[in-house]
């Protein structure tokens, strides 16, 4: 199993999950949003010897008070990014190297 398939159970775990959804996609809310973004890898002697994976994972709920970002922001290597409100739905956005 991926890391990403981990991933992916560990976020079903708190809510509503869509990974890298087409615009046709008609989302339910409140909903968790992610993407494969990044990563960062550490060098020694020039030779890469770590590498992880980062994603953009954004919660997207109507109510500011909404317990989903904060279990988020509980997991490890997470960092809230920033927020913002687009049709009167609050989006929470991490960014979680995994």
């Amino acid at each position: 199993m991926g890391l990403r398939v981990n991933l992916d159970t560990i976020l079903r775990g708190i809510s509503q999950v869509y990974f890298q959804p087409p615009e046709s996609v008609k989302m339910v809310y409140p909903c968790i949003v992610y993407e494969r973004y990044s990563g960062v890898t550490f060098f020694a002697s020039n030779m890469p010897y770590s590498h992880q994976k980062r994603y953009t994972v954004t919660a997207i709920t109507k109510d500011p008070d909404s317990l989903i970002p904060d279990q988020i922001a509980m997991l490890p290597t997470c960092v809230f990014n920033r927020h913002f409100t687009v049709n009167n739905l609050h989006h929470f956005v991490y960014n979680l190297y995994y």
